[in-house]
């Protein structure tokens, strides 16, 4: 697993991480009892099994021909139930694995979608992934492998240990002191390799960072002929995971050989010992021979409880990144009044609201579509202040353009409008209703907002218009494009509306995504939206085309617009310039023009527009 830069880590908080899978593993509790209990029974079959070695040599010594059939017997009866047994917590364990590993997945993707939008402003995307690739995938493998497998190596080291002391307490003196020798060996090239092996993950990391990054932007590296250089940045990384690599692997790749090593003396001196006892008359050939067997398996199982025991502690890491986000605060919606449908509202209002009607206290009350700013002050992060004291108002049915320079704060009055964020200081209301009063569903229900960054989801084209209204007839669909004036283009698509949207819609024009996002907002007919210089990605021809169906769009709706193209603002019934978060100039096209202040600058050249 790794953490945030690709280091694994160990979880801080193990106590309160192992109580939340827990109670997770506690969805397939009697899975995972048939399990402990069939891991049970296969290290003890491997145990008995072993030591059936003892009486069956001891009956081949005394000629007991019957008693040896019999006891060969009981053994092969052992080891079968021990193979069914293995055999059936395998499939048992994976069942419950996958089980449990579905509920985590299904609420950590529940509990991401109801964060606020600062979280993932302040959150890398790759980061977000992370958490249903490597650490969920981390858990899944801990409990489909290791959670079996330790309880496994645990029994298997303690039933050794005892069986040994059972056989022969004196030769089991031997084997502990060369048992030490492992573990502390262990310990040793283990806490070396751990260290490089952080250096490795954090250095492929970066190295899986840099590779994204450069095949994102393959047109930049290929314009500024920047592949040597990017070829050199490559190699430096790629030479620095080799380093540390090698290295981790070097200390890694001599556990084995030192385990093996140490157990071959272990084995070595015991036998000469044992043989000396055992013709001494202190020990008998049967316990001898079943003692070496125990012997020679002894370092098994703990290497491997040592080494599921860490890939358990990184996993335990991973679930905590998990359970983390899982514990981070959702969005809080106070909110009491709601957004519906009403017959008794159903002629269309000044706001365009085709029989939207706010329900307060059981009293459905026209939506008209009027939303103000009173002394409005926020900063996304404190101490710095994005609007200042901002006050503004839309009658419904008007068109409020913002134009500014980047950073003055026309994106951010959106986003208070619609509660991706919530404002610090001051009110904003909506048909006199504070905001903060009405349900986020309802409230952004009756927005349609087009972005400047078009997102397109896989499915089809028809799909994605449908989104704005997920019980969009086809009619409906086309009727939308049609208002958009995407129909054109759609049409002349081999598949029409059923064409295939692939890798967020590369397979289109950026115009016609923008096109499709417009569609989007036209179909879910709101009576209120908000246009993030929605044509910025439409050439002038086209803008031409859609300005009429756009205009329909608009008419009798409250609209905000954010502008780049002071173009697209001039029939605007009131544009609203920012600077620094306040508004420096308010009016219509004419009246800011005659004032030849910052909007005339804007307008002519004068001053820059980013």
């Amino acid at each position: 697993m790794a953490g945030k830069g690709g280091a694994p880590r160990r979880p801080q908080d193990l106590g309160r991480t192992l109580r939340s899978l827990l109670s997770y593993m506690g969805h397939a509790k009697w899975r995972l009892l048939a399990v402990g209990v069939l891991v049970c029974v296969s290290g003890g079959a491997n145990l008995a099994g072993t030591y059936m070695i003892k009486p069956v040599v001891n009956a081949v010594g005394q000629g007991d021909y019957q008693r040896f059939v019999h006891l060969i017997a009981v053994t092969a009866a052992i080891y079968a139930a021990g193979v069914a047994s293995a055999a059936g917590y395998t499939q048992t364990m994976v069942r419950a694995a996958q089980k449990v590993v579905l509920d985590i997945r299904r609420d950590l993707f529940d509990h991401i979608l109801g964060l606020p939008l600062s979280f993932f402003d302040s959150t890398r995307h790759g980061d977000v992934m992370s958490y249903f690739t490597n650490d969920v995938d981390t858990v899944s493998e801990a409990l489909n492998n290791s959670f079996a497998g330790t309880v496994q190596a645990l029994i298997q080291t303690v039933g050794t240990l005892v069986l040994l002391i059972v056989l022969d307490w004196r030769l089991t003196l031997i084997t502990i002191a060369c048992d030490v020798v492992v573990v502390l060996y262990v310990r040793y090239s283990g806490g070396r390799s751990r260290r490089f092996f952080s250096a490795q993950q954090s250095t492929l990391g970066e190295l899986d960072g840099f590779i994204e990054e450069t095949m994102a932007g393959q047109k930049v590296v290929k314009v500024f002929n920047h592949e040597g250089a990017a070829l050199s940045d490559f190699d430096a990384l790629n030479e620095s995971l080799r380093a540390s690599g090698t290295t981790a692997q070097a200390y890694a790749s001599t556990m084995v050989p030192m385990t093996v090593a140490i157990s071959y003396v272990n084995f070595g001196v015991v036998t000469v010992v044992g043989a000396l006892l055992a013709i001494a008359g202190s020990a008998d050939v049967g316990s001898l021979a079943s003692y070496l067997v125990f012997v020679r398996q002894a370092c098994m199982p703990l290497n491997q409880l040592t080494q599921q025991g860490n890939f358990l502690l990184t996993a335990l890491a991973g679930a905590e990144r998990i359970f983390a986000a899982m514990g981070l605060a959702c969005e809080v919606d106070e909110g009491s009044v709601e957004l519906v449908r009403s017959d008794a509202h159903a002629a269309r209002t000044a706001s365009g609201a085709d029989g939207w009607a706010w329900r307060i206290d059981g009293e459905d009350v026209p939506l008209a579509g009027d939303v103000r700013l009173y002394n409005v002050n926020f900063g996304y992060v404190p101490g710095q202040t994005v609007l200042e004291d901002l006050s503004l108002f839309a009658k419904p049915g008007q068109k409020i353009a913002f134009v500014g320079s980047t950073g003055a704060g026309k994106t951010t009055i959106t986003n208070l409008i619609n509660r991706f964020y919530e404002v610090r200081e001051g009110v904003i209301t909506y048909d006199g209703i504070d905001v903060r009063d009405i349900r986020k569903e309802s409230l952004r229900r009756s927005l349609g907002i087009v972005l400047q960054d078009t997102h397109l989801f896989a499915g089809t084209i028809a799909d994605n218009i449908r989104l704005g209204k997920l019980g969009a007839t086809d009619e409906e669909v086309r009727a939308a494009a049609r208002v958009a004036s995407a129909d054109g283009f759609i049409e002349r698509l081999p598949r029409g509306y059923d064409t295939p949207v692939v890798a967020d819609g590369a397979n289109l024009s950026q115009g016609q995504r923008q096109l499709i996002a417009i569609a989007r907002a036209a179909v879910a007919d709101p009576p209120v939206l908000i246009l993030d210089e929605a044509t910025s990605s439409i050439d002038t021809r086209t803008e031409a085309l859609i300005q009429r169906g756009m205009d329909a769009l608009m008419r009798g709706r409250t609209v905000f617009v954010i502008a780049h193209r002071l173009s697209t603002v001039r029939n605007a019934d009131a544009i609203m310039v920012l600077e620094h978060g306040r508004i420096v100039e308010r009016g219509t096209h004419a009246e800011l023009l005659a004032l030849r202040g910052e909007y005339w600058q804007l307008y002519t050249g004068a001053k820059e527009l980013d």
